[in-house]
C-alpha cells in the first residue's frame, strides 16, 4: 500500500507511544478537572502550627497553606489545608499535595517538594529516576507548558515555606522556586 507523500506510517512502537501520550494527557485533564471542582482538604486549619501565604504575582494565583505538625522528632504532618484564588492547575496541585503529605514526616514532605519541583521543571524524569511521587506524576506533562510550571509549583513552594516558618512566599525574585526561569507565570 502506498503512503501519500509527506505522510509517514507509524511503527507499532511509535503508535503505542502516541496512544500512551494521548492517554496521559487525558488522565492529566481528568485529574485537574476533578481536583479543581472538588478540592481535597479545602480550608484553613483553626489549630494550625504552621502556615504560609503563597503568591504568583504574574498570573494572580494566591493561596494559603496551613499545617498541623506533630511536636515529635519526625514532625509528622498530622493535618493540612489550603484555600485561595487560583487557576485549575494550581488548585489541583494543592489538592493532591494535601492528600499526599498528610500523615508523612516532615523530611518526606520536603523530599516530595523537591521531587515535584524537579519533575515539573524537567529535571526529574519520573520514568527513569527513582522518586516518591506516586500518582503526582500525572503532573509530569506540565514541564511542556512553561507558562504553567509555576502554577503547579506554587502550592509546593508554599508548603515548603510553611514547614520552615516563613509567613509568605512568592514565585518571583529571590523566592523564585525555579531559578533562572524569568517570567514563567
Amino acid at each position: 500500500m502506498d503512503v501519500p507523500m509527506g505522510i509517514s506510517r507509524l511503527t507499532p512502537h511509535a503508535s503505542r507511544l502516541a496512544k500512551e501520550m494521548a492517554d496521559s494527557r487525558n488522565l492529566y485533564q481528568e485529574v485537574i478537572l476533578d481536583h479543581n471542582k472538588k478540592p481535597r482538604n479545602w480550608g484553613v486549619l483553626a489549630d494550625a502550627t504552621h502556615k504560609s501565604e503563597g503568591l504568583n504575582p504574574l498570573c494572580g494565583d494566591h493561596i494559603w497553606v496551613s499545617l498541623k505538625v506533630s511536636g515529635d522528632a519526625a514532625g509528622t504532618v498530622e493535618a493540612v489545608g489550603f484555600e485561595g484564588e487560583s487557576c485549575a492547575i494550581c488548585k489541583a496541585s494543592a489538592s493532591m499535595m494535601t492528600t499526599v503529605v498528610k500523615g508523612k514526616p516532615r523530611a518526606l514532605a520536603e523530599q516530595l517538594v523537591n521531587e515535584f519541583r524537579d519533575m515539573a521543571t524537567g529535571k526529574l524524569d519520573t520514568a527513569t529516576s527513582p522518586h516518591q511521587l506516586g500518582r503526582l506524576t500525572v503532573f509530569a506533562g506540565v514541564r511542556d507548558l512553561p507558562t504553567r510550571v509555576k502554577c503547579a509549583i506554587l502550592p509546593w513552594h508554599t508548603l515548603h515555606a510553611a514547614l520552615n516558618a516563613q509567613a509568605s512566599t512568592s514565585t518571583e525574585a529571590d523566592a523564585d522556586p525555579v531559578p533562572g526561569s524569568g517570567n514563567l507565570a
